[in-house]
């Protein structure tokens, strides 16, 4: 397994090369492995409140994993977890569930009365459903792909 350095940082405190890095893995990923045409310049990763997740190797320092952390109101009601991504080279080694879990405890952390909302792929259901997220819509389309909306509830 790859050491990672995780690095959570709001869009303006971003580096040139660390966006360049972030904006490359989603394309590489949600563009051409997935062969899905897309906006993925969504206007909301700059939002202040917005936290970005990257993964990178120690050894390397290559960019592996990311996903950004919504506040409420922006994507759902809730905060939000999305742009989830982990290179093809570093599947299977745990980096997402590791991603994940530390997006969720993020959006626990910033906005801490609020569910968490995603909108995931209908392949991955099993494993979001997997670190605490439940189904909250029939399956639909976006942009060629099966989603499906989920939400893990704050326990109050």
């Amino acid at each position: 397994m790859n050491k990672i350095k995780w690095l959570y940082k709001r869009f303006n405190e971003l580096t040139n090369l660390e966006l360049y890095a972030l904006l490359r893995l989603r394309s590489e990923i949600f563009v051409v492995e997935q062969n899905c045409v897309y906006a993925d310049i969504d206007n909301k990763d700059t939002s202040s409140e917005v936290i970005h997740i990257l993964a990178y190797t120690v050894n390397g320092g290559e960019l592996v994993a990311c996903a950004r952390c919504l506040p409420p109101g922006v994507s759902y009601n809730g905060a939000s977890i999305g742009r989830v991504a982990v290179h093809q080279s570093c599947r299977g080694e745990g980096i997402a569930r590791t991603l994940m879990n530390n997006a969720i405890r993020t959006c626990q952390e910033q906005w801490s009365k609020k569910d968490i909302e995603i909108g995931a792929q209908l392949y991955l259901k099993p494993f979001y459903e997997s670190v605490g997220f439940k189904q909250t819509t029939k399956p639909y389309d976006e942009d060629g792909i099966m989603h499906l909306d989920m939400k893990l509830e704050v326990l109050t």
